[in-house]
């Protein structure tokens, strides 16, 4: 009897039946896709650091270095597990060719290593360690993600020349946040090509227990060992590896429960629909003396049928999407262990999906209590009490024609009804704004203040302290140059809270020539003060006001710290002050330049670099795209899917709220033929209702995606170093494009919904 009736009821409202499996297929999809990535990336993630034996901790560092100071130090840290030297040869991008591509644009340190003998392998695209052959180079898979070059071309490292033999992962560089890239050659090219690159050093560990990190961390410091440049730790690795495919799935994460709560929305229209289709059939039902579970068993049999199908549906979509999703994923980090669990976790995603959706129905059943046989029998649909537009009458009325008057006026008059497609309205706008409001704050030149970088055009960097001048005389003497500012790290010993020191890297110079965004406080202006990073700040336990004490030119100084702020570079600790120092060795120097005229970025960029080759220089807006790349990338993949997701919703949903109001509006809409009202007439007041809510809705979604969605993605953004932003909002999209977008989709799903009014005939609907 029921297959029956399911088949009777589906053949007779197809287009609902549709498309409300099309919604559970949609949230269903979305969670499966959610618990999918989430399972695979971690996994992968987890399989990566594992295979590769990725360093606990690793401190870099350019200079002299005694190794058996180093190796002493290891050998009586009972907390170190291993220990090993990394030699990392930097080499100039401009004496990097791949195939037909040069790397002089690089942002990066690209530099040549060999395969180490105890861990921080360097791993080839099966996940295996690499051999290297002479004559041959395996490349970081990123040249392979840009297309740079391909296995089988020629490269040509400072003259010397290689056959690309591979691409390789590699667990603390794969990432676009990570400043530099290793190549790995053989050891006997490596010795050959030694000579003509500079030499900088890892000093890697693997400790007994990872949790304490910490303590090794400030040991390492009080022992006063190499440290002029970055320290990394595991967890740093991991982040970085992590963020790019990690955004797309917090997007992902948010719009699937979005649309989860759409899913319901849009079954709650069409029981509503159903119900008053059957509201006379219902009453007769009640009156026989057929108890309520009985009536409420054949809506349930229906819905559990949609509800499976668009479970079953949207499982096998969320199979087909995935390649492309995990298509990142399993570039730069290989194939999970995982992988089969994430399928498992995704059928388990479709069926808490599907318990929801039948204990949601059950719910919206209740209503049948509610229903009196006797006024079903009679009147064959529901009696709304109307009321909230009283003061809206039509007398008075000299703005609008009498159909968009009287649409406006029958929101107000049952704005309960309504709220429900005002929500998904309000939710759809959500869901638009909020991911491309991301995007373009992330890929916006404005954001690099956010992440510890000012706003200036060209970044020149070296590690000769002595050649600073000579760029200074060249930038002083440049015409096109409105302002510079040079910018000099050094490393300094400051005191913490139990006692011990820890090493802190200091950028000394004007920090108020090219301002940074500040997450707390402001930058330091005099001597005794200084600003940390956010994760400086949290590691020290320091807050604005807090004093730290730093060993400066061996005398203890006390800092009061004026501000946090957030800092992609250099592994995120970085500190900021503006007093002088002559003890210190510099580790390194940044010219911050700005032009007079920004089309004559690449041309300067090109000047610098030919004359100073001991210096990296940089286009400041290459340099954020090379460093965020990814994770823009993902983001705007994300966003766009977002658009598509919710303009879909637009349309099915107000196509669902439109047949259901004209089911339940069959009475009024028979009253208003008789009254001398046309299709037409009673078409243009549905529009007028459709988009009065519209606005509404549009309006309230923007404000909510400028306000909850900004602190939303500001959660998301923090976690990978901006502890604070502010929206950067593109006006034609978000303001015009976005709503011109829903309002055809409103106008063209009403003109469906209401095709079924004009069949609706006076004599069968007007009852005593």
């Amino acid at each position: 009897m029921y297959f029956r009736l399911i088949r009777n009821e589906i053949v007779k409202s197809k287009v609902i039946t549709f498309t409300t499996m099309i919604f559970v297929a949609a949230a269903s999809m979305l969670v499966s896709l959610a618990a999918i990535l989430i399972v695979n990336l971690t996994g992968a993630l987890d399989m990566l650091m594992t295979k590769a034996e990725a360093p606990h901790f690793m401190q870099m560092h350019a200079g002299e270095i005694d190794r058996e100071r180093l190796k002493s130090f290891a050998e009586q840290n009972d907390k170190v597990e291993e220990f090993q030297i990394v030699e990392f040869l930097g080499i100039d991008g401009s004496q990097i060719i791949l195939g037909d591509n040069s790397l002089a644009n690089s942002v990066q340190d690209n530099g040549l290593s060999i395969q180490n003998e105890k861990f921080d392998y360097l791993l080839d695209l099966n996940g295996n360690i690499i051999n290297v052959l002479d004559g041959e180079i395996y490349v970081p898979v990123a040249y392979m993600r840009d297309n740079t070059t391909v296995v089988g071309d020629k490269a040509v490292i400072s003259g010397k020349e290689f056959t690309v033999a591979g691409f390789l992962r590699d667990s603390t560089m794969n990432s676009s946040l990570s400043a530099s890239k290793r190549f790995l050659v053989s050891e006997n090219d490596f010795a050959e090509i030694k000579a003509l690159g500079s030499i900088e050093y890892l000093i890697e560990f693997r400790l007994n227990d990872f949790s304490e990190i910490g303590k090794f961390e400030s040991e390492y410091a009080s022992a006063g060992l190499e440290a002029n440049g970055p320290t990394v730790t595991y967890t740093l690795f991991k982040m970085m590896n992590a963020i790019s495919d990690g955004m797309m799935i917090a997007v992902i994460l948010l719009i699937s429960a979005l649309v989860v709560a759409i899913a319901f929305m849009s079954i709650r229209f069409t029981l509503l629909a159903k119900i008053e289709d059957d509201y006379r059939e219902i009453g007769v039902m009640k009156a026989i003396g057929l108890r309520l579970s009985d009536i409420k068993k054949i809506y349930i049999a229906k819905y559990v049928s949609i509800a499976a199908a668009g479970s079953i549906l949207g499982f096998i979509l969320s199979l087909l999407f995935q390649g492309k999703l995990l298509e990142n994923i399993r570039l730069y980090m290989g194939e999970s262990e995982n992988s089969s669990f994430a399928l498992v976790l995704g059928i388990i995603g479709i069926l808490l999906v599907f318990l929801a959706i039948m204990a949601y129905v059950n719910f919206v059943l209740m209503k049948f209590r509610k229903i009196s046989a006797a006024q079903a029998i009679r009147y064959g649909t529901s009696q709304e009490k109307k009321a909230g537009a009283r003061r809206f009458s039509l007398n008075r009325n000299r703005l609008v024609s009498t159909n968009i008057f009287l649409g406006m006026k029958d929101v107000l008059a049952r704005k309960g009804l309504y709220t429900t497609m005002l929500l998904v309205l309000v939710i759809s706008s959500f869901i638009i704004i909020v991911p491309q409001n991301l995007y373009n704050t992330i890929s916006s030149k404005g954001f690099i203040q956010y992440m510890g970088i000012g706003d200036y055009d060209l970044r020149i960097q070296t590690n000769i302290a002595d050649k600073t001048d000579e760029i200074v005389k060249m930038i002083e003497s440049d015409s096109s140059v409105s302002k510079y500012t040079v910018l000099t790290t050094k490393t300094f010993k400051v005191k913490t809270n139990n006692g011990t020191e820890e090493n802190i890297k200091i950028e000394l110079g004007d920090h108020s020539a090219f301002p940074i965004e500040y997450a707390e406080g402001r930058a330091p202006i005099h001597d005794d003060e200084i600003a940390l990073s956010s994760i400086n700040g949290e590691e020290m336990g320091k807050k604005v006001g807090d004093v730290i004490t730093l060993v400066s030119e061996e005398k203890e100084k006390e800092l009061t710290v004026t501000g946090l702020y957030s800092d992609v570079t250099n592994g995120g600790k970085t500190a900021k002050a503006v007093f002088s120092d002559k003890s210190a060795n510099i580790m390194w120097t940044i010219i911050c330049v700005k032009l007079s005229d920004i089309s004559l970025v690449d041309s300067k960029v090109s000047a610098y670099s030919d004359k100073f080759d001991f210096a990296k220089t940089s286009d400041i807006d290459e340099f954020v795209s090379q460093t965020l790349g990814s994770t823009i990338s993902a983001v705007e993949m994300a966003s766009y899917s977002a658009i598509a997701v919710a303009l879909v919703i637009t349309i099915l949903v107000t196509l669902l709220f439109i047949k259901m109001l004209v089911a339940k509006d069959r009475y009024s809409i028979a009253v208003l033929k008789a009254l001398g009202f046309t299709n037409s007439d009673i078409k243009v007041q549905y529009y007028s209702r459709s988009f009065f809510v519209l606005i509404v809705g549009i309006v309230l979604g923007t404000l909510l995606a400028n306000t909850l969605g900004e602190v939303l993605t500001g959660m998301l953004i923090a976690s990978f170093g901006a502890s604070t932003f502010d929206f950067t909002v593109n006006p034609f999209q978000a303001y015009l494009l976005s709503p011109l977008m829903m309002a055809f989709m409103v106008l063209l799903a009403t003109m469906f919904g209401t095709s079924s009014a004009g069949q609706i005939k006076i004599s069968e609907h007007i009852k005593e």
